[in-house]
């Protein structure tokens, strides 16, 4: 059933919002959504289970079944999609999407948009995902920009690394500091850092050459370990 009380908290569903004492503004909708919350305030969960481990985190949104289930003191999150956000304990992240930055526990200012975009990540901070599963296996690099369905979907620990284009750096595991703009720009890429790509196909073969400038479409396109070259120009 529904409760209200008189610091404005309204809970619908099974043990929604049940263990309130002192928290203000919290909205619960749901089967044990909020069902954890005691002095926390401005809350807002939709769904089964969202929100559903929250005590003290205020400020947050969460809307689908088990988003940011496992939120406790996390603090300004917004989690939009089943299961988005869902293992966040303590960070601050945006996730929308299904399974968007579902891993995440403590790791602050991830954004997730789009299924699965930065599903994996679990300490990894300040990445930004855009697109479907990209940055999808990321689990503990930091500062990766990933925008472009599939952009930057193998990589694992690396940092620094920016992807924008469909499958842009697609294979990429671990380096660091790599550069990839239009679709499939460094594609093969693993495990090479300090590579700039700008332009469809550009170093689309390389898979360890570092130090790497191809801009242009197709630019040294049939470059794969070859280190410190650089092309400008279509074809280059």
């Amino acid at each position: 059933g529904a409760v209200t009380d008189s610091t404005a908290n309204t809970g619908v569903g099974h043990n929604s919002g049940a263990s309130i004492t002192t928290g203000d503004s919290n909205t619960f909708f749901g089967h044990q959504s909020g069902d954890a919350t005691t002095t926390a305030s401005d809350n807002t969960g939709v769904g089964k289970d969202a929100l559903g481990a929250n005590t003290t985190g205020a400020s947050n949104v969460a809307v689908g079944k088990g988003a940011l289930a496992a939120n406790t003191s996390g603090i300004e999150s917004v989690a939009v999609g089943i299961d988005a956000g869902g293992a966040n304990t303590t960070g601050r992240i945006t996730a929308v999407g299904r399974h968007a930055v579902k891993s995440n526990t403590t790791a602050t200012e991830n954004t997730g948009i789009g299924y699965r975009a930065l599903r994996d990540t679990t300490t990894g901070a300040n990445n930004t995902a855009v697109g479907g599963d990209a940055l999808l296996s990321n689990t503990t690099g930091t500062e990766n920009v990933a925008v472009g369905k599939g952009a930057l979907d193998a990589a694992t620990t690396g940092d620094y690394n920016t992807g924008i284009g469909t499958g842009a750096l697609s294979d990429h595991t671990t380096g660091s500091d790599n550069t990839a703009v239009g679709r499939n720009a460094l594609g093969s890429n693993t495990t090479a850092s300090n590579n700039t790509a700008v332009g469809k196909g550009a170093l689309v073969l390389n898979t360890t050459g570092t130090g790497n400038t191809a801009v242009g479409r197709n630019a040294l396109d049939a470059v794969t370990t070859a280190s410190n070259s650089t092309a400008v120009g279509a074809n280059a």
